[in-house]
Formats: C-alpha cells, structure tokens, sequence
C-alpha cells in the first residue's frame, strides 16, 4: 500500500536537514516540488538542505528577487523558486515558466499559490507549520511516483 500523506514533526533545525537528506536521492531524477507555509516556516531553509544533499557546493540564496535560481548539481539542473514578490501571475508567462519543467528538472518553487494556473502540477507538496511552539511538515503526494516516495520516507529513521 502506498502512502499519500505524510506528516513529521521537525523538532529542530537538524531535523529539517534531515528530512531534506532523505528527500534527495528520491527527487534526483526530477520533480516538480511545492513548499507552503507562512513566513519563516522553513522554505528557503529547506530548500537550502536539499540542495546541499544534492550536491550543491556553494551559498544558497533566497531567490525572493529574481524569482528563480537556477543550480546545476551533476546531471540535475535545479530551479528555486520564490514567488513570494510576484505582482501578478501573468508575470511568470514573461520569464517563459513553461520552459522550466521537464521530466529531468527539479523545481523547487516557494508560494506556488501566487502562480496558480500557471505551473506545473507539483508531484509533492510540502507543507511547513509551526503550531504551539512545534513545527511540522506536512507531505502530500500529487502522483502514484510521489505516494510511492512517501511510502518509503514513512519507513525511515530521518536523523
């Protein structure tokens, strides 16, 4: 039986990098992966781990200004998203969004609500909350691919 859902709580920052390591070898053939959360929730933070698991060598940034950073990690090419400033989808259209997703790339993509209709369909969605002093992660799957990842992130020990 595959896993649809998935909720971890994150009871530290090291907790977060955890998860993103085991997400790694799981997104390095390509996906398309939405983060959701208020501000400060983790995305970026994330998004960082997860590239380092990947491969990344270098700084991170938050591409909260230019919209997108692009990574090359072997041979992955990996696009951060933040859409956090964008004024109006249509915007996305100017800068080709389209062009972004393939089978072989791996977006990463922050307020993904302020793209609607414009993006790609995420293959997993990841929800950052922080309620009552704890934060959690919350995994949904889009596709059978993504529910089979979840299914193997249920039956590890993310330390």
């Amino acid at each position: 039986m595959t896993t649809s859902a998935l909720t971890l709580p994150l009871d530290d920052e090291m907790a977060t990098a955890a998860l993103a390591r085991a997400l790694a070898p799981l997104l390095r053939q390509g996906a398309v992966l939405y983060l959701k959360g208020d501000l400060g929730a983790g995305k970026t933070t994330f998004s960082r781990y997860l590239l380092q698991a990947l491969g990344h060598q270098g700084n991170v940034k938050s591409p909260t200004y230019t919209l997108v950073e692009p990574y090359q990690l072997g041979e992955l090419t990996a696009y951060h998203f933040d859409l956090y400033r964008l004024r109006d989808p249509e915007e996305l259209e100017f800068m080709g969004i389209r062009d972004y997703f393939s089978a072989s790339t791996l977006c990463l993509i922050e307020w993904p609500e302020r793209g609607y209709g414009l993006l790609a369909p995420a293959d997993l969605e990841l929800q950052l909350q922080l309620q009552c002093g704890q934060r959690t992660a919350s995994l949904t799957a889009g596709n059978s691919k993504a529910a089979q990842w979840l299914t193997q992130l249920s039956g590890e020990r993310l330390a």
